[in-house]
C-alpha cells in the first residue's frame, strides 16, 4: 500500500496493489475510486484536500492497525 500526497495538486492518493488500472469513477465531488480488471478498488484519490483537512495534519500523518 502506498500514500502520496501532492501539495501542488492538492491531492491525496492512497494505493491498495500494483493492480493496472482499468477504470475510474468519481464517486463523489473530488473523490475518485480506481479499478482493476476484477472490478476492485486498488486506488482512492482525494482532490481539494486542503479544504477537507489541515494542511498540517497532512504532515504528521499516522497510521493504526486494528
Amino acid at each position: 500500500m502506498k500514500l502520496g500526497v501532492d501539495e501542488q495538486a492538492d491531492a491525496l492518493y492512497l494505493r491498495l496493489d500494483d493492480s493496472p488500472i482499468v477504470e475510474s469513477e468519481e464517486v463523489q465531488p473530488g473523490i475518485i475510486l480506481d479499478f482493476n480488471e476484477d472490478n476492485q478498488v486498488v486506488g482512492v484519490e482525494i482532490l481539494g484536500v486542503r479544504s477537507r483537512v489541515p494542511l498540517a495534519a497532512l504532515r504528521s500523518l499516522q497510521f493504526e492497525s486494528v
